[in-house]
């Protein structure tokens, strides 16, 4: 297959310009999912829920792998390629079969799905062509240092997300519909510390790649889930009097 340049520029912009007009709109409204859901609306179980909207950004990469048409030229980057594939893929294979299975969180608005559906479906598609037929490296000693670095911070951030995800799964019983103050981890320093994870991962994965279509999505996820910790800090200091206060919402003592 060939490299399609002008569809990873379009999606890639979209990206980064979606990603600064869905920031203006949760600085001014939130993001009605979870804890903030209006009564009325029309939900998805959040098991169901996260794994259709998460599997896509697994299952296109998986195709475009296994589809013929691989680049006979620069194989010498095969490697790196599968190597940068392979990690956007195992967060999303872990989001989509087992983080999706394990969640403990309320039923998910039914346009929540189908927005992040469509978002996971274009952003998967990007991701794999991009580095299947487009990416092209030079051997140099800055390139390593790129990938190496990258990929640290990706693993740092990936770990930091799942064991934050796991704090808040302990907090509540099956079948409970309380909250609670988490401890341990990341939460000792930030309320979003599942969000800071995940926007630390796509960093490194951005850094590593060195790409527009990955410092896009690290740029959508920045602003996406960013504004989604501050809610969070600011309803956990309306809901419990005793909140620590040395917490900050997202970038420990800053922010």
């Amino acid at each position: 297959m060939e490299c399609r340049e002008a569809t990873v520029s379009f999606l890639s912009w979209a990206l980064i310009v979606g990603g600064g007009l869905y920031l203006r709109h949760q600085t001014r409204t939130g993001a009605l999912y979870g804890r903030y859901v209006s009564a009325n609306s029309r939900c998805c179980p959040a098991r169901l829920g996260w794994f259709l909207q998460e599997v896509p950004s697994f299952l296109l990469p998986l195709l475009l792998l296994l589809l013929p048409g691989q680049r006979d030229a620069e194989q010498r980057d095969a490697g790196r390629r599968l190597l940068l594939l392979g990690s956007f893929m195992l967060h999303y294979f872990h989001r989509s079969f087992i983080y999706a299975f394990l969640t403990r969180g309320r039923p998910v608005p039914l346009i929540i799905v189908l927005c992040a559906t469509v978002f996971c479906s274009l952003n998967g598609f990007l991701q794999g062509h991009y580095l299947l037929h487009c990416s092209c490296w030079k051997d140099t000693w800055l390139t390593d240092a790129h990938l190496a670095a990258g990929l640290l911070v990706f693993v740092v951030g990936m770990i930091i997300n799942i064991h934050s995800d796991h704090i808040l799964r302990r907090l509540r019983k099956p079948g409970e519909i309380v909250y609670r103050i988490p401890h341990g981890g990341m939460f000792e320093f930030v309320s979003g510390a599942n969000f800071f994870g995940e926007i630390v991962q796509w960093c490194g994965y951005a850094v590593a790649v060195s790409s527009l279509p990955a410092f896009a999505f690290a740029f959508f996820t920045a602003c996406s889930i960013g504004p989604r910790a501050y809610q969070h800090h600011r309803d956990y200091q309306r809901r419990f009097e005793d909140y620590p206060r040395c917490r900050r919402a997202l970038i420990p003592f800053l922010l």
